[in-house]
């Protein structure tokens, strides 16, 4: 695997690591993470660090595409928290954060480990 894709590789996990993080202390729970503007800030920003560096893994090798699971919807995220930010939906965010993250995660770390 080239070194730049396992490089972003790992940007991904650590992000997802971090999203995770904020949560260790508290159950998931959607009405307080509407509330704390600090921490929707925060989970936004690390969307933006995984849809970007899954946008450039796939622009180093297509086949990847196929490989990370929802990756256009992913980067579809990142450019609408970037470039449509007025517009960004807390339940668009938070069922990626339910729905989407745990199965990137997984498919990440087996990347990972697969290298």
């Amino acid at each position: 695997m080239d070194e730049r894709i396992l490089k972003w590789l790992y940007d991904v996990d650590l992000a997802i690591s971090e999203i995770d993080s904020f949560f260790e202390n508290q159950p998931k729970d959607f009405i307080e993470y509407k509330k704390n503007l600090m921490l929707k800030r925060a989970v936004e920003r690390n969307l933006e660090i995984i849809g970007e560096a899954v946008n450039r893994i796939i622009k180093r090798d297509s086949s990847f595409e196929n490989i990370i699971d929802d990756a256009r919807n992913i980067i579809g995220m990142r450019n609408q928290v970037i470039h449509a930010y007025d517009n960004i939906s807390d339940e668009n965010v938070w069922a990626i954060l339910i729905n989407h993250l745990p199965a990137l995660k997984n498919s990440v770390k087996g990347l990972i480990s697969n290298y």
